[in-house]
This record gives structure tokens, C-alpha cells and sequence, in this order.
């Protein structure tokens, strides 16, 4: 039965989906829902607000509407049947790394994973960066890693030249950070396919320092 009655409001506009208010309401009315804390069910809600302080972003009132009432049995068996459910395990995603080891100084010229690959050659901060870095870029490649900045550009160029005269590389990305020093990557890269003899498209893309794609 609906009557008036102080129940949880919730901004979702102030929510962040902390959690952080769901261990402090006892009866379990709380829960994360698509990234925002929402009420399971009024009838699960005392409306004594042991919530709101727990909030940091503010999102948490208390207001006197119409609602159900609350019911305290309800909220116990609620509760019980929660602690019954089995715990799922956290779903990590798989990583996409077919090879290893992937930095430049290491990486055999010869290896089986360089014939007919689509290399990617990436900035060592860049994984760092993009958040999605498996998913959108390494993904079917072979990849070699470096900083242009602190290791020795020569040699990087030797290497690369190297790889790509010993096996039939299909194409090459090249992955930097959208500062000037990491843009020396790209030309390393290309300097070495002119030194290897071979006609092979390059592709840049460059991140931005906050982790998006600037092209």
C-alpha cells in the first residue's frame, strides 16, 4: 500500500556510482545499476537516510512522497536471499599479446611472429594512455615497443631495417604520443623501410596525452 511517507531521492545528474552508499544501507535498497546508485524497491527503504552521509558527490536527499510502505520483513528476506547468490568472479579481458618479448633491443629480427605480420610499432607510454589499447590496436599484430626519446635512435632504425628485410611484413602502424620528441618514432619507422629495400605502407596514430585518438 502507497502512503506518505520520507524515502531516498537520488540525483543521478550528482551520482558518480562510488558505491560507496551501498554498505551503509542495512536493508539492502541500494544497488549499482548501468553506473549510477538507484533504489531497488521502496518497500526495501526505511527512509532513515543512513546513506546520505556516505555520498560524496551530495546525490542523496530524503523526501517525503508517496510511496509503498516500508516493509521490514521483506527487507530482511531481501537481504538473505542476496547473501544466498553465489559470488561471480571479476571478468577480466583477455589480452590480445601474441608474442613476447615485444621491446625493440629484444625482439629477434628472425622470429617466426614477424613473416607475413601486421606490425605494430608503438610508443612505450602509449598502452599507458589509451585505455583500449588490446582491443583497438594489438589485436592479430605483431608488436615491437620503444621510446625514441631515451634509447638510441640509430640502433632503432638498424633494427627495424632488419625485421623488415628478413620477413614479408604486410603493413605497419605506427603508435605514438602527441608529443614532439615521441613523434621521432614515425620517422624512425620510415627510415628504416626506405634502408630495407622494401615497399611497405606505414599508417601514424597519434594519442593525445589524456588517452583519446587524435587520428
Amino acid at each position: 500500500m502507497k502512503v506518505p511517507r520520507r524515502i531516498v531521492k537520488i540525483d543521478e545528474n550528482k551520482c558518480n556510482g562510488c558505491g560507496l552508499c551501498i554498505p551503509s544501507c542495512i536493508e539492502g535498497a541500494l544497488k549499482i545499476v548501468d553506473g549510477k546508485a538507484k533504489l531497488v524497491s521502496e518497500v526495501y527503504c526505511d527512509g532513515l537516510g543512513a546513506c546520505l552521509g556516505e555520498c560524496p558527490q551530495g546525490a542523496i536527499t530524503i523526501e517525503e512522497r508517496v510511496a509503498e510502505e516500508f516493509d521490514e520483513e521483506a527487507a530482511k528476506t531481501h537481504l538473505e536471499e542476496r547473501k544466498e547468490k553465489p559470488t561471480v568472479s571479476a571478468v577480466f579481458p583477455k589480452s590480445a599479446l601474441g608474442h613476447w618479448p615485444i621491446q625493440l633491443r629484444l625482439v629477434n629480427p628472425k622470429a617466426p611472429y614477424f613473416e607475413d605480420a601486421n606490425l605494430i610499432v608503438v610508443a612505450d607510454c602509449v598502452p599507458f594512455a589509451y585505455a583500449n589499447f588490446h582491443q583497438d590496436f594489438l589485436k592479430e599484430k605483431s608488436i615491437v615497443i620503444g621510446c625514441p626519446k631515451l634509447d638510441d635512435v640509430q640502433f632503432y632504425e638498424e633494427k627495424l631495417a632488419e625485421i623488415f628485410r628478413q620477413s614479408q611484413i604486410k603493413s605497419i602502424t605506427v603508435v605514438n604520443m602527441e608529443v614532439p620528441c615521441c613523434n621521432g618514432l614515425h620517422y624512425i619507422v620510415k627510415k628504416a623501410v626506405e634502408r630495407s629495400g622494401k615497399n611497405i605502407s606505414v599508417e601514424q596514430v597519434i594519442i593525445r596525452i589524456k588517452g583519446e585518438r587524435k587520428q
